[in-house]
Parts: structure tokens; sequence; C-alpha cells
């Protein structure tokens, strides 16, 4: 009787002891599908972040390449600028330069005009010292001219021989025309008939006169003649060389290129 009892005991014992040892391993397993759960959420948390990071990743690359481009379309820019407004500042200072080449060309093209008009001046100034308050000079486009009539130069209308009082006025006009290095004397025979073989000798006796025997040179003096409309005599016109002047413009002009 006893060991059945012993038996039925133990077995007692052992079957309590098993269904603790169930209750705890139940316990565990919801212990460790509840860490799951969570472990599991926390990689669903972290794939999402992931993905997140990612997507903000791509976007931030996608945002470099276009810093990068749009850097790089600064840069040419800038260098396209830099060149340009080096092109524009060399185009500036070439203009610059060629204004004052052409000032420098008007300047000195001026001066000669101021130079020529104060001639005039001049040439009055040694007539009125040299001729006397009588000389009469008249001033035409720039010219100081002298006049004398064929009487007074030749003694008659058609005489072709100096008089002693042309003598001297002529003597007195070569003072003026060798003491004015810049000035030219265009003798001009007037006549009113029209027969100018006649006015063409007295202009050429004066102007030899000029040349030979008072020493001005051959190439300051010129001969002509013309309707003196109404008037006949011998002027002498006194203007700027112009032949000189346009010489010593067109040279001031090529030495300012």
């Amino acid at each position: 009787m006893k060991k059945p009892l012993l038996l039925i005991c133990s077995l007692f014992v052992v079957t309590l002891t098993f269904s603790q040892k169930k209750s705890e391993l139940f316990a565990q397993i919801d212990d460790l599908e509840t860490q799951v759960s969570e472990i599991q959420q926390q990689l669903a948390e972290a794939k999402r972040e992931i993905s997140s990071s990612t997507a903000k990743a791509s976007t931030l690359e996608a945002e470099n390449v276009g810093l990068r481009d749009a850097n790089a379309t600064l840069l040419k820019n800038l260098s396209s600028f830099s060149e340009l407004s080096k092109k524009n500042s060399e185009n500036v200072n070439n203009a610059l330069q060629a204004l004052e080449r052409k000032e420098q060309q008007l300047r000195g093209v001026t001066d000669m005009i101021s130079s020529s008009d104060s001639t005039a001046i001049v040439l009055l100034t040694r007539i009125k010292q040299t001729m006397g308050e009588n000389a009469n000079p008249n001033v035409t486009d720039g010219a100081v001219v002298l006049t004398q009539s064929l009487n007074k130069l030749f003694g008659s209308d058609t005489g072709t021989t100096l008089t002693e009082e042309g003598k001297v006025w002529l003597s007195q006009l070569a003072k003026i025309i060798l003491a004015s290095p810049n000035v030219h004397a265009q003798v001009e025979g007037l006549n009113i008939t029209g027969e100018f073989g006649v006015t063409y000798d007295q202009a050429s006796v004066a102007a030899k006169e000029l040349v030979t025997t008072l020493t001005v040179p051959v190439d300051k003096v010129g001969v002509s003649v013309k309707d003196g409309n109404f008037k006949e005599g011998v002027s002498v016109s006194l203007q700027p060389d112009y032949k000189d002047f346009y010489d010593k413009a067109k040279a001031n002009l090529k030495s300012a290129e």
C-alpha cells in the first residue's frame, strides 16, 4: 500500500513540477514574442528612417549636382564677362587713343588756321609801318590786297616800263614780302577792256622787278590777270602760302595717326 502511495506522490510532484515548467516556458515564449514584436517595430522604424535618409541623400546629391552645374555655369559666365570686360576696356582705350589722335590733328590744323588768320593782322601792321597810312590795303578772303594805278606804275595805261614811283612802291612791297616767310604774293593785272595781253605784260614786269631786282624768291610770286570790274591797275594779293599750309596740315595729320 505504501509503494503505490509513494508512486502516486512522486507522480503528483513530477506533474506539478512539469506544470510549473510549462507555465514558465509559456511565459518566456510570450516574453520572447513581445521582444520580437518590439524588435520588428524598431527594425521597421529603422528601415523607414533609412529610406528617408536615402531619399534625402538622393535629393541632396541631386541638389549638389545642380549646384555644381550652376557653379560651373557661373564660373563660365564670369570668365566670359571678364573677357568681354577686358575687350570692352581695350575698345574704350583704343577709342580714347583714336580720339586723342584726332584731337591732336584738329589742334594742329586749328593752330595753323589761327596762325594764318593772324598773318593778315601782322601784314597790315607791316604795311602801315613800311608804306605809311596812305597804303590803303584791303582784306579779302583772308588775303591783304594792295593796288596801284597804271599811271603811277608805268606812266600810262599801256606803258610797260616802271616809273620811279612804281619802283619805290614795289621795293616797299618787297620788304613786306621778305619779312613774311609764310606769305605768297599774287601779282594780278586788272583790265576793263578785255584786252589782257598788255595787262599781263604789266603784271609780269612788276613781278619781275620783285624777283630779279628786289630778290623776292620766285616761288613766292605768281602772275595772273582778271577783269578789274571797272577798275584798272596792278594789285598784289598777299596771302598765306596755301601749298605750304596744306603740306604742313597733311604732315601733321599723318604724324598724329
